[in-house]
Protein backbone atom coordinates (compact mmCIF):
# COMPACT_ATOMS: atom_id res chain seq x y z
CA UNK A 1 0.00 0.00 0.00
CA UNK A 2 1.36 3.41 -0.98
CA UNK A 3 1.59 6.12 1.62
CA UNK A 4 1.20 9.79 0.79
CA UNK A 5 -0.40 11.80 -1.95
CA UNK A 6 0.92 11.60 -5.53
CA UNK A 7 0.92 14.75 -7.64
CA UNK A 8 0.57 14.11 -11.37
CA UNK A 9 3.11 16.40 -13.05
CA UNK A 10 5.40 16.08 -16.05
CA UNK A 11 8.82 17.67 -15.62
CA UNK A 12 12.13 17.01 -17.41
CA UNK A 13 14.41 14.45 -15.75
CA UNK A 14 18.04 13.57 -16.40
CA UNK A 15 18.56 9.96 -15.26
CA UNK A 16 21.98 8.42 -14.52
CA UNK A 17 22.92 4.89 -13.41
CA UNK A 18 25.66 2.30 -13.57
CA UNK A 19 25.16 -1.17 -15.08
CA UNK A 20 26.21 -4.32 -13.18
CA UNK A 21 29.28 -4.36 -15.48
CA UNK A 22 30.24 -0.87 -14.26
CA UNK A 23 29.23 1.03 -17.40
CA UNK A 24 27.74 4.48 -16.84
CA UNK A 25 24.49 5.32 -18.59
CA UNK A 26 22.35 8.42 -19.05
CA UNK A 27 18.82 8.95 -20.30
CA UNK A 28 16.42 11.85 -20.67
CA UNK A 29 12.95 11.24 -19.26
CA UNK A 30 9.93 12.94 -17.68
CA UNK A 31 8.19 12.61 -14.36
CA UNK A 32 4.74 11.03 -14.34
CA UNK A 33 4.00 11.87 -10.72
CA UNK A 34 5.82 12.95 -7.59
CA UNK A 35 5.20 12.16 -3.92
CA UNK A 36 6.98 13.04 -0.70
CA UNK A 37 9.36 10.08 -0.91
CA UNK A 38 9.59 9.16 -4.58
CA UNK A 39 8.44 9.57 -8.15
CA UNK A 40 7.37 7.72 -11.24
CA UNK A 41 9.69 8.38 -14.17
CA UNK A 42 8.29 7.95 -17.67
CA UNK A 43 11.05 6.20 -19.63
CA UNK A 44 11.55 3.23 -21.91
CA UNK A 45 14.70 2.33 -19.93
CA UNK A 46 14.24 -0.97 -18.08
CA UNK A 47 16.11 -1.06 -14.77
CA UNK A 48 16.09 -3.84 -12.21
CA UNK A 49 14.63 -3.44 -8.74
CA UNK A 50 17.19 -1.95 -6.31
CA UNK A 51 19.26 -0.38 -9.13
CA UNK A 52 20.81 2.77 -7.67
CA UNK A 53 20.06 5.86 -9.75
CA UNK A 54 20.89 9.55 -9.68
CA UNK A 55 18.44 11.92 -11.28
CA UNK A 56 17.90 15.62 -11.65
CA UNK A 57 14.40 17.06 -11.98
CA UNK A 58 14.15 20.56 -13.46
CA UNK A 59 11.62 22.64 -11.54
CA UNK A 60 10.18 25.54 -13.54
CA UNK A 61 10.07 29.07 -12.18
CA UNK A 62 6.24 28.93 -12.30
CA UNK A 63 6.48 26.51 -9.37
CA UNK A 64 9.57 27.78 -7.52
CA UNK A 65 9.62 31.54 -8.42
CA UNK A 66 13.19 31.01 -9.71
CA UNK A 67 14.54 28.13 -11.76
CA UNK A 68 15.61 25.23 -9.56
CA UNK A 69 16.69 21.66 -9.83
CA UNK A 70 16.14 18.75 -7.51
CA UNK A 71 19.24 16.51 -7.56
CA UNK A 72 18.42 13.10 -6.09
CA UNK A 73 19.94 9.77 -5.25
CA UNK A 74 17.56 6.84 -5.08
CA UNK A 75 16.74 3.31 -6.13
CA UNK A 76 14.28 1.58 -8.38
CA UNK A 77 11.44 -0.12 -6.49
CA UNK A 78 9.44 -1.35 -9.50
CA UNK A 79 8.82 -1.10 -13.22
CA UNK A 80 5.32 -0.61 -14.54
CA UNK A 81 3.10 1.10 -17.02
CA UNK A 82 1.06 4.17 -16.17
CA UNK A 83 -1.74 5.04 -18.58
CA UNK A 84 0.01 3.11 -21.35
CA UNK A 85 3.44 4.68 -20.75
CA UNK A 86 6.36 2.57 -19.50
CA UNK A 87 8.39 3.76 -16.56
CA UNK A 88 10.10 3.11 -13.26
CA UNK A 89 9.06 3.92 -9.72
CA UNK A 90 11.98 5.33 -7.73
CA UNK A 91 12.27 6.00 -4.01
CA UNK A 92 14.38 9.03 -3.01
CA UNK A 93 17.12 8.23 -0.49
CA UNK A 94 18.83 11.64 -0.53
CA UNK A 95 18.34 14.95 -2.33
CA UNK A 96 19.56 18.52 -2.73
CA UNK A 97 17.46 21.42 -3.97
CA UNK A 98 19.51 23.99 -5.88
CA UNK A 99 18.61 27.26 -7.53
CA UNK A 100 19.74 27.50 -11.14
CA UNK A 101 19.54 31.29 -10.90
CA UNK A 102 17.61 31.53 -14.14
CA UNK A 103 14.06 30.91 -15.30
CA UNK A 104 13.52 27.42 -16.72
Amino acid sequence: IRAGMRIPIELPVSLRWESPAGLRHRAKARTGNISGNGLFILTSVRLRRDTEVRFTVLLPSEITKVGAELDCQGRVVRQRSQNGAAGIAVVIDDYQLRSTGKPV
